[in-house]
């Protein structure tokens, strides 16, 4: 986790804490230390975190235009943050808040940014 800077280490960390909960709960493992198909799930959020188009300013996987997660793991974070995102509010407010927060992000999808890029390069005359 140490590429990851600011905003997004602060993403991981929460899914971080949400699979830890999941975890606890449903494989039955020490709840300071996750199960090996929890511990490649993260693995896998993080890489890609750290390929997100969007950077530091990436909204919510669930708010965000480009899902980048393949439909297993996509499916395996749907079911973890809808178990974990409830009971992290009691035990971890600040980032549950700050998730939260995050949720309200908006953002275009990248193809659309790249058009708008393009176009404000562009003279009056050179759309003529």
């Amino acid at each position: 986790m140490a590429k990851l800077r600011s905003r997004l280490a602060r993403e991981y960390r929460t899914l971080e804490r949400m699979v830890a909960i999941f975890c606890g709960d449903h494989h039955g493992g020490p709840a300071d230390q996750a199960c090996d198909e929890c511990v490649q799930f993260l693995a896998y959020a993080e890489q890609r975190l750290l390929k997100c188009p969007y950077g530091q300013e990436k909204p919510t996987c669930a708010k965000c235009p480009v899902h980048c997660y393949k439909p297993m793991q996509r499916e395996q974070a749907r079911i973890v943050m809808r178990y974990a995102g409830p009971r992290m509010v009691l035990r971890y407010p600040f980032l549950s808040l700050m998730h939260f927060l995050d949720k309200l992000r908006k953002v275009e999808h990248p193809m659309e940014l790249r058009r708008r890029r393009k176009t404000a390069g562009q003279t009056p005359r050179d759309t003529a």
